[in-house]
């Protein structure tokens, strides 16, 4: 896409809600060989979604600023290469715990550093502590095979602290550790908080 504007390499690609995955360099390191493609939870969002946020509004920057960190997260193999956020000043707090590292959580993946808790052992249906990043992975892609698709449902306040409320989902529609597919929805709700550091 050498030489096309963003603009168009967007409407060429069919991508609208990662931007940054045109602005790659190719000394970017990808997991899999070459930039993801996002059409099948693209088309989940789309038919899913709750709202339409207007361009260029703070529901939707936040909402688009999200998904490329993830897909940077998920698909990137070195801390350097990341866009979206600042490594040296990136930690990831989730549910009152030790905040990791940005190089941290490259290392252990998003599913692993959001779904570690304390729950007894009973209750745990997913394990972080016994999953690798790809081990994790490759049980989120087989039971939602059409992707988990994640949106903004509200903003509550603007930057330099963004707290936001959010929505992830997925149909189960592939095999999860020895459990067989149901076809349901799977639908979490959940808060975040983005402090922006301003330079």
């Amino acid at each position: 896409m050498e030489g096309l504007k963003i603009e168009e390499a967007i409407k060429e690609s069919g991508e609208k809600y990662r931007s940054i995955l045109h602005e790659e360099t190719e000394n970017t390191h990808w997991r899999h060989g070459g930039p993801p493609i996002y059409d099948a939870v693209n088309k989940l969002f789309e038919e899913g979604r709750t709202t339409v946020w207007e361009k260029g509004s703070l529901e939707e920057t936040v909402q688009n600023a999200i998904k490329s960190w993830e897909m940077e997260l998920t698909h990137k193999t070195r801390i350097q290469d990341f866009k979206t956020i600042n490594p040296e000043k990136f930690k990831l707090i989730v549910n009152g715990r030790e905040g990791l590292s940005a190089e941290e959580t490259l290392k252990v993946g998003s599913y692993n550093a959001l779904l570690k808790n304390t729950l007894p052992d009973e209750y745990k249906y997913y394990k972080a502590e016994e999953e690798t990043f790809e081990s994790s992975h490759d049980a989120f892609r087989s039971a939602f095979p059409r992707g988990f698709a994640w949106e903004v449902i509200s903003v509550h306040s603007g930057p330099p602290v963004i707290s936001y409320k959010f929505r992830h989902w997925g149909y189960f529609e592939g095999p999860y550790k020895g459990h067989s597919p149901t076809g349901e929805m799977v639908d979490f709700y959940g808060m975040g908080i983005l402090k922006v550091l301003i330079f």
